[in-house]
């Protein structure tokens, strides 16, 4: 089994985007044209002096006069080409101003400024704007990554198509596929248990060295099942801040129950489940926040909903005593090294995509690699094929392989 197959990367649900500062650079950008754009004066600033002035040399066409401002047009001095000029001035009071307009034929009319529609463009438009940006970054950032998200699991939710494993990928580890049918079986036919009252296992612990291949029969048995398959590590619980892990451990149990039947898959299950009071000089609270939190979820929720928690890891002997009792980790199921034929199998899954030459022996070659796991036999396999291409071959034959056997042998 190959570690590398078992931690392939997965899509997501949501779409995910990493998030980039240049979001920021362009938000700002935009707001700033909006401003300069919708909300700048087009208007030349002229001195109330002057505006008087060009009323009596007959230059004002029109003005537009406000509680506090005057517009107008400016018609350019004699002998000038150039286009009328687009002008604002101050209001003073000045009484004659009226009698003076009307004295050399200046069209006038009063204008009335909305001081709440001003304020709606160029104060509310902008937030509107921010809003909506907030929520297309929270959306592409994906849960538990934004800001207001510390509380959010981690946990992405996997349909069957999506894992693409099934027990025909697992090879090595047959009595532990023995042991998993029957979840298999309950997750299809839940009704064939509950008429005879009987109660399923809430959780199984997967024991086994690391490479072994843990994660990859997980996955195997959501693919089997066919039912969504949450996944995550133990290390994603804990935070600096005190309470997001076990906010992230309800949430999680919440989205399980949700989208039951499902599988709960959490890998690494000692970084979160370790001991407690094993060191009391060194306690870390958050840690132990959520591993009571965890106790307390796999406590409450129902197991006839088909809701399995699945965890995994290569340190048994560190867990707390609650997580192994009756009624949360009910079974554990072990992982151990294949034997001569599991390698073997091995062997054959994985050389699959590769060309191998006519005189590669994988008997052989399984026969030599007493102790190795299935990411190791994996990359034997892998890394004979890069080593045939560098010497231009179009095969991987047996002198590849034994090379990489006795190499490995020799680190051992």
């Amino acid at each position: 089994m190959n570690s590398n197959q078992t931690k392939r990367n997965r899509k997501s649900i949501g779409p995910g985007l990493p998030f980039s500062f240049w979001y920021v650079l362009v938000a700002i950008g935009f707001l700033l044209v909006i401003q300069n754009v919708l909300f700048a004066r087009p208007f030349e600033q002229l001195p109330y002096s002057d505006f008087k002035a060009s009323v009596r040399q007959d230059r004002i066409e029109d003005v537009q006069i406000s509680a506090h401002t005057i517009r107008g047009t400016l018609r350019p001095s004699t002998g000038e080409k150039s286009p009328p000029l687009r002008f604002m001035t101050v209001r003073v009071d000045d009484p004659d101003l009226v009698q003076e307009l009307e004295a050399h034929n200046v069209k006038y009319t009063g204008q009335y400024d909305s001081e709440v529609v001003k304020t709606l463009l160029s104060w509310i438009v902008p937030l509107v704007f921010l809003f909506i940006l907030w929520g297309f970054l929270s959306r592409r950032l994906g849960p538990g990554q934004g800001v207001m998200n510390f509380g959010k699991s981690r946990a992405r939710i996997y349909a069957e198509r999506e894992t693409g494993v099934t027990f025909a990928d697992v090879a090595g580890v047959d009595e532990a596929k023995e042991e998993l049918q029957e979840i298999i079986d309950f997750l299809r036919y839940p009704q064939k248990y509950a008429a005879l009252g009987g109660r399923i296992p809430k959780g199984v612990l997967l024991v086994g060295p690391p490479g072994t291949g843990k994660t990859l029969l997980a996955r195997a048995v959501a693919g089997e099942a066919s039912v969504p398959f949450f996944s995550l590590s133990g290390s994603d619980f804990v935070e600096m801040f005190v309470g997001v892990g076990a906010a992230r451990v309800r949430d999680l149990f919440k989205q399980a129950q949700e989208k039951a039947p499902c599988i709960v898959f959490i890998d690494e299950l000692d970084a979160v489940g370790k001991a407690r009071g094993i060191n009391p000089i060194q306690q870390n609270d958050e840690r132990e926040q959520t591993l009571n939190q965890l106790l307390a979820e796999m406590d409450g929720f129902d197991p006839r909903k088909g809701v399995i928690i699945l965890g995994a890891t290569n340190r048994p002997e560190i867990l707390d005593p609650a997580l192994l009792r009756a009624g949360r980790f009910d079974r554990q199921v072990v992982v151990g090294r294949p034997d001569l034929q599991g390698r073997l199998h091995i062997l054959k899954l994985h050389s699959k995509k590769v060309r191998l030459g006519t005189d590669a022996d994988l008997q052989i070659i399984a026969a030599r690699t007493p102790g190795m796991v299935g990411s190791d036999l994996a990359n034997v396999i892998n890394e004979a094929a890069l080593l045939a291409a560098r010497y231009g071959k179009d095969s991987v034959t047996m002198f590849e392989l034994t090379k990489l056997v006795n190499g490995h042998l020799k680190k051992g």
